[in-house]
């Protein structure tokens, strides 16, 4: 049997031959799965708190990810796109609606924590948009 030191010893070894980008994404599916076990949030000391929210707030698609996107959009603007591409664009739109949504939530937390207004909050850390 496997004791749990060498189970989360095996896990560090695989995350550490991932490529940077596949991170977020392990980081994610790490924190839904601590959450369905203990659904609590731990307390962490304000310092680690803000990091945390930093992380998910910066948190965007692999390179890879934003590539395949882009295409799926191009396909879908210029009508040639296929079904099964079509099922991969509404996936995307999923995780990114959900991101969004983890990511304003960050934004929440932090402006509370650190008391400042969530609209200064948010413009230090969004692009500006220069659409008319």
């Amino acid at each position: 049997m496997t004791t749990p030191t060498n189970m989360r010893q095996h896990a560090q070894e695989l995350i550490a031959q991932l490529p940077g980008s596949s991170l977020p994404q392990v980081v994610a599916i790490l924190e839904k799965l601590r959450r369905s076990v203990d659904p609590t949030p731990q307390t962490l000391p304000d310092q680690q708190q803000e990091q945390a929210l930093l992380h998910k707030i910066q948190q965007k698609l692999a390179p890879d990810d934003q590539t395949r996107l882009a295409y799926l959009r191009q396909q879908n603007e210029s009508e040639v796109i296929t079904e099964p591409e079509h099922q991969e664009l509404l996936a995307y739109i999923d995780r990114i609606e959900q991101q969004d949504a983890e990511r304003a939530e960050a934004f929440i937390q932090l402006a509370q924590i650190q008391k400042v207004d969530l609209k200064s909050l948010m413009a230090q850390y969004l692009p500006v948009s220069n659409t008319v």
